[in-house]
């Protein structure tokens, strides 16, 4: 799931990536994008009091990022509720967020 909120007195979005608490996933899950260089580990899921896993990135309004979600244990994972796919070159999807 992907929530949006726009920053009050700024050009930005507070971009929240979430995974349920009964994710699939094992091991460290983070998400990584045209935002991050692609660098697993820099945006990580953080298990919250409402057993959610999430995690939020700060993007500029008005774009479009790629991004996919990345385990060591599972490898390269879409998410379901993207606001749209684009092919990425290796065969497969990424994913789209606009802001």
């Amino acid at each position: 799931m992907i929530k949006k909120v726009n920053k009050q007195s700024s050009d930005r979005v507070k971009v929240t990536f979430v995974l349920p608490e009964d994710h699939p996933y094992e091991g460290e899950v983070s998400v990584v994008g045209d935002f991050n260089d692609w660098t697993p580990g820099a945006h990580r899921f953080v298990r919250r009091s409402n057993q959610t896993y999430s995690t939020n990135v700060l993007l500029p309004e008005d774009a479009c990022y790629a991004f996919r979600y990345y385990s060591e244990e599972d490898g390269w994972i879409n998410e379901e509720e993207a606001d749209d796919f684009e092919p990425n070159g290796y065969g497969t999807t990424n994913c789209v967020v606009t802001t």
